[in-house]
C-alpha cells in the first residue's frame, strides 16, 4: 500500500486527538515529539485528509492544558519533582538543561515561557519550572497562550500553505518539507544541549572548585 494511500485511511478524530495528546503530554513535562507530530498533521491538513483550523486548535488547547497541568505538578512538587524527573530522564532534566532553563527564566521572566515554546527542550521544562519557581500563576497564563497560540498557530499555517503549494512536488519526492522541519527541530535541540553541556560544566568546574577551597581550609 502507498504511504499516502495509508495516511488517507486515517480517521481525522484520530489526528486531532493524537495532535493534543502528545503535544499536551510533551508540554506537560514529558519528552515527546510533539512539534514533528503537529507538523505531519498540518502537512496532512495541506493534502485534504484533516481540516487544518482543527488541528491548530487541537495544538493550542494540548499545549496550554499541558502547560497548566505542569505548571501546576511543579508548583506543588518543588525542587524534588526536577530531581525524580533528573533520574527518569537524564538526557533531557541533567543539570545542564535545567540549569539552562533556570537562567533563561530568571533573565527573561514569564517570556521565557511564551519563547520557550518555540524550542524543542524548553517546551518540556516551562511548564514545570514556572511552578517549581513560584512564577504568579496569571503571568504564566498569558505567556502560556498567547506563546501556545502563536506556535501552534503559526506552524499549522506555515506547513500547511507550504504543503498547498509545493503539492506537485512532495508527490513526486516524498514529505521532504517535513524532513527539513524536522531537521530545523533537531538543530534547535543541539543547540539548547551544547549551552546546556557548558553550563553543567561550568558548574561542576565550581563544584570542584569549592571542594579544593574547602579541603584546603580543613588542612589548615
Amino acid at each position: 500500500m502507498h504511504v499516502q494511500d495509508w495516511l488517507d485511511g486515517i480517521p481525522p478524530v484520530a489526528v486531532y486527538l493524537m495532535v493534543f495528546l502528545v503535544v499536551g503530554v510533551e508540554s506537560l513535562g514529558i519528552p515527546l515529539p510533539g512539534e514533528i507530530v503537529l507538523m505531519t498533521a498540518a502537512l496532512l491538513s495541506s493534502q485534504g485528509n484533516v481540516n487544518p483550523w482543527l488541528v491548530g486548535l487541537s495544538g493550542i488547547i494540548g499545549a496550554v492544558a499541558g502547560d497548566s497541568v505542569g505548571y501546576s505538578i511543579g508548583h506543588r512538587g518543588g525542587q524534588p519533582l526536577l530531581d525524580r524527573l533528573g533520574e527518569r530522564f537524564p538526557r533531557h532534566f541533567s543539570p545542564g538543561h535545567v540549569a539552562t532553563a533556570e537562567r533563561s527564566f530568571q533573565r527573561w521572566g514569564m517570556w521565557a515561557v511564551f519563547f520557550g515554546r518555540f524550542v524543542a527542550l524548553l517546551r518540556i521544562f516551562a511548564g514545570p519550572l514556572a511552578g517549581v519557581l513560584k512564577m504568579p500563576y496569571h503571568k504564566f497564563l498569558i505567556a502560556n497562550a498567547l506563546g501556545g497560540v502563536v506556535w501552534a498557530g503559526g506552524i499549522t499555517a506555515v506547513i500547511y500553505y507550504v504543503g498547498v503549494v509545493a503539492e506537485p512536488w512532495l508527490k513526486r519526492f516524498g514529505y521532504v518539507g517535513l524532513a527539513i522541519a524536522v531537521l530545523f527541530g533537531l538543530a534547535s535541540m543541539l543547540y539548547v544541549r551544547r549551552r546546556a553541556a557548558k553550563t553543567q560544566a561550568e558548574m561542576e568546574l565550581a563544584a570542584a572548585e569549592e571542594r579544593q577551597t574547602a579541603a584546603a581550609r580543613s588542612g589548615e
